[in-house]
């Protein structure tokens, strides 16, 4: 047996050999982004952007009507709105170790599910499966595990993290259009489902741990100074945190949840309606939908970005600043003299997109601490979410009643100037104790 290593002779000598020793081993809080990037990456069969290229091969196969179809996907998008608290709730009390396997497990069964469909029934219960497993609960369950093994870089990991869904976006549909046209529907869903069991079932249940305090370790990996007053008699973090009730009791909730909202909602009436809106200011159908590719690839590029000014600014500057350039990109629409500068716009969306994805979705950790993140986070995105299910009925009324989307965009110019200017006087809640130990910068 070896000898033990000599402590130093200053009181504060053992401690600062083992801050050394425990920054300089692997932390596992990386492995737990990789596999939160993995879930949000294959959230994809309960996203909009994969389920677009199975609209057409199932309506045709199935002899379902756009009416039809539509309404399904719409009551299981309010279906997943209603249920995040709940799931928000239940990711506070069970953890994601136990979670993510699970919802991922039902995500590839409902994938099954939509692969057996034979009729209208079929296609509401996979919808209803699929949109609240992929979309919410699964997302949600991702975002909460980086907020639990990161503080300090908690805006640049959930970036880094959010670069899954990012890449997902470019990826997830080349594929299913590749399937579908070699081997059809039913087996593109097929794929789908053993993908989500392979990525994220298995990963999960080996390696996913809730908390860095159950290896007796500290968020980031970085072991807190003596004396902090943030540590419980074991010199483990406490975890603490506003309760939700009492979240929702606070005007600075509803400035925030503005934000979410209101890019829930224009956000997802400008890409649904992106090829015929562009296409009434001369952009051809094939540059429309080039330009979804675009969104994603800027909104990657920008994600480490966003995440490092999230660590370093005021939050509610930066969500600020992502309704002006949204409503700055549905303005460039709405006056857009020439085809060329929808470019502009894409890079625009992508930009917004790149700090919601990092700052959206942080700042609620930021104001109301760990304990209850679940909870908090589970409300903002079911506000997101239901949103987001609205967004696309005022350009449609727009073009049924005026035969034109300028009054709808005009509206939805204004909208983001509104929430820009509510957030902006969103300032933190003071610590007190519900909420202990130091904040980062928000």
């Amino acid at each position: 047996m070896g000898k033990p290593k000599p402590q130093s002779s200053s009181p504060t000598g053992g401690s600062k050999i083992a801050k050394e020793e425990a920054e300089s081993r692997y932390f596992p809080g990386w492995t737990m982004l990789g596999i939160a990037a993995a879930a949000q990456f294959m959230s994809a069969p309960g996203q909009s952007y994969s389920v677009a290229a199975f609209k057409e091969p199932m309506r045709e196969a199935l002899a379902v009507s756009e009416t039809d179809y539509s309404l399904a996907y719409g009551l299981a998008t309010i279906i997943s709105g209603i249920l995040l608290p709940f799931v928000g709730k239940l990711v506070d009390r069970l953890g994601a170790r136990r979670l993510l396997p699970t919802i991922a497990f039902l995500l590839g069964g409902g994938c099954f599910c939509m692969s057996r469909a034979d009729g209208l029934i079929g296609v509401y219960l996979g919808f209803g499966l699929i949109r609240p497993l992929g979309q919410g609960a699964l997302t949600l369950v991702a975002t909460w595990l980086v907020g639990e093994w990161f503080e300090v870089r908690r805006g640049f990991a959930t970036a880094l993290s959010g670069i899954g869904g990012a890449l997902s976006v470019m990826s997830i549909p080349l594929l299913n259009n590749w399937v579908i046209s070699e081997y059809g529907w039913r087996t593109g869903w097929v794929v789908l489902g053993f993908l989500v069991w392979g990525i994220v079932v298995l990963p999960s249940i080996i390696f996913v741990r809730d908390r860095p305090e159950e290896l007796g370790l500290h968020p980031d990996g970085i072991e807190p100074p003596e004396g902090d007053e943030s540590l419980d008699e074991n010199g483990n973090r406490k975890i603490s945190g506003w309760p939700v009730s009492r979240v929702m009791r606070d005007l600075t909730f509803w400035k925030l949840l503005a934000v979410p909202a209101t890019s829930g909602m224009v956000g997802t009436g400008l890409i649904f309606h992106q090829v015929s809106l562009l296409g009434s200011r001369g952009v051809p159908v094939s540059w429309a939908l080039g330009l979804i590719s675009l969104q994603a690839m800027v909104a990657t590029l920008a994600a480490l970005g966003a995440g490092w000014l999230t660590d370093r600014f005021p939050n509610r500057y930066l969500l600020s600043g992502s309704m002006f350039v949204l409503s700055g990109a549905t303005l460039l629409v709405l006056l857009l003299p020439v085809p060329e500068l929808a470019l502009i716009y894409a890079v625009m969306l992508g930009l917004h997109g790149s700090i919601m994805r990092s700052t959206g979705t942080v700042v609620w950790l930021n104001y109301y601490g760990r304990a209850h993140q679940g909870a908090v986070r589970g409300v903002a995105f079911s506000v997101m979410i239901l949103a987001s299910a609205v967004g696309p009925l005022p350009f449609a009324l727009a073009v049924d009643w005026l035969d034109s989307y300028n009054t709808a965009l005009l509206a939805f110019v204004t909208v983001p100037l509104l929430a820009g200017a509510v957030v902006v006087t969103a300032k933190p809640p003071e610590p007190d104790a519900t909420r202990l130990g130091p904040a980062p910068i928000r």
